[in-house]
């Protein structure tokens, strides 16, 4: 017979083991986030993959937001950047997301790739998307821009660039800028 531990509060627990170091628990729609402060992410995600009565062993997706304004600030959020972990435990079928604030000055945020290989790829995206630097990644190439590209376009003050659709009124005067094949 197998012998698993009873599951822990997350909240609780994780408080217990970094006390200051988690800085806030957001509760919002049944999803519960711990915020950390962005050199605690490591320690913090390795505490809830090996704690008995934790167990979040599967790392489900990283991503990365940008909360800058055009109009300046950045959303009464602590910093511009936010690199959000999302966690799953198997055992326990429950669900937690761990966000770290990241400045814009120094975007840079421990890799968890030590912890969780599948964090690479979803590591090297952000840091070529978004510009957010993750500290002893293996591979830090750019993912899907090419090298010499200049800038990282999710961010929210990248320039856009546009085309302008084609509709029946315009398309000659569409057509006489675009590329076409010489025969």
């Amino acid at each position: 017979m197998m012998n698993i531990p009873n599951a822990l509060d997350p909240v609780v627990s994780t408080k217990t083991a970094f006390g200051e170091g988690i800085q806030d628990v957001i509760l919002f729609r049944g999803e519960t986030t711990l915020v950390v402060a962005p050199f605690n992410v490591a320690k913090v995600a390795r505490y809830l993959r090996d704690t008995n009565g934790l167990i979040y062993n599967f790392l489900s997706d990283i991503s990365a937001v940008d909360y800058w304004e055009p109009t300046g600030g950045i959303s009464g959020r602590p910093a511009r950047f936010g690199v959000s972990y999302h966690f799953y435990s198997m055992l326990y079928n429950r669900r937690l997301r761990l966000k770290a604030f990241v400045d814009e000055d120094e975007p840079v945020v421990p890799t968890l790739t030590t912890i969780w290989p599948a964090a690479n790829w979803l590591e090297r995206e952000i840091a070529d998307m978004m510009g957010i630097k993750f500290e002893g990644h293996p591979d830090p190439r750019r993912l899907l821009m090419p090298d010499d590209w200049n800038g990282h376009p999710h961010r929210r003050d990248y320039p856009l660039g546009y085309e302008t659709i084609q509709f029946s009124f315009n398309a000659e005067e569409i057509l006489k800028h675009k590329p076409f094949a010489r025969e």
